[in-house]
């Protein structure tokens, strides 16, 4: 199987999407001319013309009306953040429209939309450029969200939205536009709202998506040195939530940590922590333990942003910590 980078599966998926389907276009800042400010549009206005692959303004609010619009006539926008932190700036668009339009109309008008961008840190970029919003945007009913970690699923995962007749929020990582992965040449596509066990264990889960997945994997990898065997589950998607995955892994293994790169606060993992406590109680043989980004905006420093996020060592020792070993 051919080895492709992260930002040609996502060009991949969109592209052959847009030729199975003229409604579909792609707008956003410098995703023409410029070939998308992390390439991943590189190409596609040559091939699909300035009426399918457009450039915007910088004025979010505005082409994320328009890309709802567009939807409520009959159109499949894919409508490109440069950053999900200037999503900020449309977020009444994407909150208010998109994701209730088809509840406000009695059904009339569904909102086949997809908004699409990176997420998260991206190294020295500070406090408002390097936040996480997945909790945020899966908080609002009509939404879908989805956070790919690999080129495999994000390709999968990236042509099931554009086909999806609701709004989706997909969330990429700028730190992982260049990584490698095996794609299919052939068509496939990906269930939204199912989890993927990507590592088999019996000593404990360990949860995340997207970027996170790398702390996951490799703390996995540091733990099954000690002989600690480490089930590794990729939520893929945070709304829907694949529930029943992580409860079947949860009474299996009996302990289990969740990493996520955002504030602690109301995240995905306060969610994830209450359900399997709700459903699984019985099962935990310890209190769930959460790995989150620090209660603080992300530093500029390299030493302060290393301090703020997730990592390998505090994963390891969140492990030790639920099965009562010493870190």
């Amino acid at each position: 199987m051919r080895t492709i980078q992260f930002r040609e599966a996502l060009r991949e998926a969109m592209s052959e999407e847009m030729r199975r389907d003229p409604r579909i276009f792609l707008m956003g800042e410098e995703v023409a001319e410029y070939n998308g400010a992390y390439k991943v549009s590189q190409g596609m206005l040559d091939e699909f013309g300035p009426e399918r692959v457009i450039d915007t303004p910088i004025a979010e609010l505005g082409f994320a009306g328009i890309g709802v619009g567009a939807a409520m006539n009959g159109l499949l926008p894919i409508i490109e953040f440069m950053t999900f932190n200037f999503s900020l700036v449309a977020i009444d668009q994407v909150i208010n429209s998109a994701a209730k339009m088809y509840s406000m109309s009695g059904g009339q008008y569904s909102i086949p939309i997809v908004f699409r961008g990176p997420t998260g840190s991206a190294g020295m970029l500070s406090s408002q450029h390097s936040q996480n919003f997945e909790n945020w945007f899966a908080n609002t009913p009509g939404l879908k969200v989805v956070v790919p970690s690999n080129p495999y699923d994000a390709k999968g995962l990236l042509k099931s939205a554009i086909r999806d007749p609701d709004p989706v929020i997909f969330m990429e990582s700028e730190q992982m536009y260049g990584d490698k992965g095996e794609v299919p040449e052939e068509e496939y596509l990906l269930e939204i709202g199912k989890a993927n066990v990507v590592r088999p264990g019996t000593s404990v889960t360990i949860v995340s998506f997207g970027k996170m997945m790398k702390i996951a994997l490799a703390a996995a990898d540091e733990l099954a040195k000690e002989g600690v065997e480490a089930e590794v589950i990729d939520l893929r998607s945070v709304r829907p939530i694949d529930y029943d995955t992580l409860i079947a892994s949860v009474k299996k293994t009996n302990r289990i940590v969740i990493v996520e790169e955002a504030w602690p606060l109301a995240s995905i993992s306060s969610e994830l922590t209450y359900t399997i406590q709700r459903r699984a109680f019985d099962y935990l043989d310890a209190p769930v333990v959460r790995i989150t980004c620090m209660d603080v905006p992300l530093p500029y420093a390299p030493t302060l942003i290393e301090a703020s996020l997730p990592n390998v060592e505090r994963t390891v020792k969140a492990v030790k910590e639920v099965m009562y070993q010493k870190a």
